[in-house]
């Protein structure tokens, strides 16, 4: 079976937002608004995607 790939982009500012959010978002490989990365949905980084789903969008390719 083949694994699901995300591509999940940055869309809000992580200025001002908890540490633990802001390592997060350093963890996905998100770095400025408007980046975008693949990622495989493993079941750690669906728990990094739901703690800053606030902060990003996401796709399933």
């Amino acid at each position: 079976m083949a694994e699901k790939t995300l591509r999940i982009k940055q869309v809000r500012s992580i200025i001002g937002r908890p540490a633990d959010q802001k390592r997060t978002m350093e963890a996905l490989g998100l770095r400025r608004i408007n980046h975008t990365r693949e990622v495989v949905a493993t079941p750690q980084v669906l728990g990094m995607i739901n703690k800053v789903k606030h902060l990003i969008s996401v796709e399933e390719i």
